[in-house]
């Protein structure tokens, strides 16, 4: 609860003594200012709850007033709130995030803020224990007893646990309190949280990779600001050498951030911390129950919690005394956050370890470009990992043309991967299909006129997922049943399916490989860490011969047992103008075949492509990186584009489609040309409609010494934008939709 002040006109006019900047969690430029009130002592930090019109907030205070608002007019601060406050360097990296992506500081604070009721104390948890004076009454029933009996050889309870445990309805618990036969007992303080310990024997490291352990202990020991690139093939060990630098952050007191760009995949991870440390970190993600996220983060804040490994969200949690940042998979574009505050996470942890002036790690085996040239550079430190852990052998990758081995009629599995994934299964050992595209089918048409099934909302088409007997939007949520009649020309059973997804694959497997236990993984199947450590003790168990997913089982799985990989379809994601593409592409592909023999077994992967003497897949059969990527980038040096340029998108948007455009055009008449900066367009976005709003793309292309904010800043103030109308800023687009 905040402390309460007057607000009678003798405090207020005290408080024109004194004002302060107090900043939203609302999408606000700036901070505004309030009076403080007499008696009420606040610093710079503090959260305080303050009137905005007929509403109470809770906000931050920023720092003194601007003063331009007179005295007279200035509204005193309703209360100060029981919490830690939010520290300094949390409020310089708001400031610097807000100035870099162009977004709103109040929007920055939301994320660093969460729900104003993180401040608030926990409400007391109910426990149920024996009475002191226990004696047991007569003609219990055989239920009740059970309850006394759990209690009497453990721990007090929460309700629901007690119930499970002596496997009796809530209800029960409930009348035995009423009666007197158990005690209620309320516990108001924050929980304990067992703490990592940076001694627990760890598993002994390879020669390469206890030197790798090393060079990030020294880089840990010198305390200050230094980027590592920790740059090892799959299966190389690369965690266990980056927790020697945790255990290190760890003995010096301070606390640890390790983000992960699919929290849903990290079921194995925290296993391996657990084995590491004695304990499972912190988790901090979107799964969380809001009374986890609220004990969560005032746990950090008062630095009760030493690791936090998270989302990319984590980054903005108040650590007080951070020490170390670890991203793992750095190049993984699932660290791009795409609505709101469009920002890259693992730029942003490379800015906050620079603003904290302490080290940070980026681990990967396919390095973004932008990681490379920074570490060829010289301004990131780099520790290699060339070889994989305990003798493991990489997988040996082929390609498949399928323009010489076609798969049959409506199929779309060639007979070279069909021979090797049988060879395989029928050896004891496990497979994987990959197909990045989720559902049955991306299209359903009308074989009679040829009408494709779109989504009312977006410029998108409506993708079969026949397991759930949905049409879906997979940009904008949009759910229907298929249709019995097409709605153009009435034909009846005229809907066919076009191209392969996941369940399509899945069907044909069953018919090609009978009697295999197969399983299909999607983000649609694989939701929250839950689901992803029960996939991971069904194919450790035994339980499926064959995995058939999406990109999110490409990333960080470790089966013993699985030796083969086939990629359905290579080609994918080079499709389109994303100037990543290529560069997608290899990291997906090399990722997913990087599963394959991740053990003593020798592992094998398979491409299946149109074009095998394309330079991704020629790179990936030749086991080519590094070549790969010096080819990369001579091309985007030449042609200005990110890391040797700068990119920043405009997207306007809104529902009245002629508005749009003319707001686009006059963005497009008074965009600046010349001295290193051009600007393309305006044009419709590849998805001209998004969830009902049209939308008209600018694209700035800048020299990488140019400060295209300010540019930005000073060509948008020149445009008048109506209302109904919105202007997006993405700096650093990752993606081009």
């Amino acid at each position: 609860m905040p402390t309460e002040v007057s607000n009678s006109p003798e405090a207020t006019a005290s408080a024109r003594a004194r004002r302060v900047a107090v900043l939203l969690p609302l999408p606000l430029a700036g901070a505004y200012d309030y009076a403080v009130p007499a008696g009420l002592d606040v610093d710079d930090g503090d959260f305080v709850q303050v009137p905005l019109g007929s509403r109470d907030l809770v906000g931050v205070v920023w720092g003194p007033g601007d003063g331009d608002v007179a005295e007279a007019k200035l509204r005193p601060i309703a209360g100060k709130l029981d919490a830690v406050p939010l520290p300094e360097i949390s409020r310089r990296f708001v400031d610097w995030v807000a100035a870099y992506t162009m977004a709103p500081r109040g929007a920055v604070l939301r994320m660093a803020i969460s729900t104003s009721a993180i401040m608030e104390r926990p409400r007391p948890a109910i426990v149920y224990c024996l009475p002191e004076d226990r004696a047991d009454p007569p003609r219990l029933s055989a239920a009740r007893r059970r309850v006394l009996a759990v209690l009497a050889d453990g721990p007090s309870l929460p309700a629901p646990e007690l119930a499970r445990e002596a496997a009796v309805s809530p209800g029960v618990i409930r009348a035995m309190a009423d009666a007197g036969q158990i005690r209620a007992l309320a516990l108001t303080s924050d929980p304990d949280w067992a703490q990592p310990d940076a001694d627990h024997p760890g598993p002994a490291l390879m020669p390469d990779q206890a030197a790798a352990a090393e060079r990030l202990r020294d880089t840990v020991a010198e305390g200050r600001y230094a980027a590592t690139l920790l740059d090892g093939v799959t299966g190389s060990g690369k965690t266990e050498v980056y927790f020697e630098a945790l255990a290190a952050a760890l003995a010096r007191g301070q606390q640890v951030l390790v983000l992960l760009p699919e929290i849903a995949l990290s079921a194995q991870w925290l296993d391996r911390f657990a084995a590491r440390f004695g304990v499972r970190p912190a988790e901090w993600h979107s799964d969380l129950a809001s009374g986890q996220r609220r004990r969560t983060w005032r746990a950090v804040a008062s630095g009760h919690i030493q690791v936090v490994v998270g989302a990319r969200s984590a980054l903005f949690l108040p650590f007080p005394n951070l020490g170390l940042i670890i991203v793992d998979e750095e190049h993984e574009a699932a660290f791009k956050q795409e609505d709101g505050v469009l920002y890259h996470a693992r730029d942003m942890a490379v800015a906050r370890a620079h603003l904290g002036d302490i080290p940070i790690v980026l681990v990967s085996a396919t390095p973004s470009l932008e990681t490379v040239a920074n570490a060829d550079a010289g301004r990131y430190r780099r520790v290699g990992l060339p070889d994989r852990h305990g003798g493991a052998a990489l997988p040996r990758i082929d390609a498949i043309d399928l323009t010489a081995h076609p798969p049959g009629r409506g199929q779309f599995l060639s007979p070279p991967l069909v021979a090797v994934v049988r060879q395989t299964l029928e050896a004891g050992e496990q497979a994987m299909l990959f197909l990045n595209r989720r559902g049955y089918a991306p299209l359903t048409l009308c074989r009679a006129c040829g009408h494709r099934l779109g989504c009312p909302s977006c410029t998108a088409w409506l993708v079969e997922h026949r397991l759930t007997r949905r049409l879906l939007c997979h940009h904008c949520g949009y759910s229907a049943a298929a249709p019995t009649a097409c709605p153009e020309c009435g034909a009846t059973e005229s809907f066919v399916a076009c191209g392969p997804g996941v369940e399509r694959i899945a069907e044909e497997a069953d018919r090609v490989f009978p009697g295999a236990r197969w399983l299909v993984v999607t983000s649609d199947t694989l939701m929250g860490p839950k689901a992803a450590e029960a996939l991971v003790q069904q194919v450790r168990s035994g339980e499926v011969d064959l995995l058939i997913g999406t990109q999110i089982i490409a990333k960080g799985h470790h089966f013993p047992m699985l030796t083969c990989v086939g990629v359905v379809d290579a080609d994918l994601g080079l499709a389109g103008g994303d100037l990543r593409a290529s560069e997608r592409t290899y990291q997906v592909l090399h990722q997913v075949a990087g599963r394959a023999g991740r053990s003593e077994r020798p592992g094998r992967a398979l491409l299946q492509t149109y074009d095998p003497r394309s330079a991704v897949i020629s790179a990936l059969v030749a086991g080519d990186r590094d070549g790969f990527l010096a080819e990369e980038a001579a091309a985007r040096r030449q042609r200005g584009l990110p890391p040797f340029g700068r990119l920043a998108a405009i997207i306007v948007s809104g529902r009245d489609a002629a508005l749009v455009d003319r707001v686009a055009a006059a963005l497009g008449r008074a965009a600046p040309r010349g001295d290193g900066i051009d600007v393309l367009g305006p044009a419709p976005a590849p998805l001209a409609v998004l969830r009902g709003r049209h939308r008209r793309r600018l694209l700035v292309k800048a020299t990488r010494r140019l400060p295209i904010q300010a540019h930005i800043v000073h060509w948008l103030a020149q445009v008048a934008v109506p209302g109904t109308v919105r202007v997006t800023v993405d700096i650093d687009p990752y993606s081009f939709l």
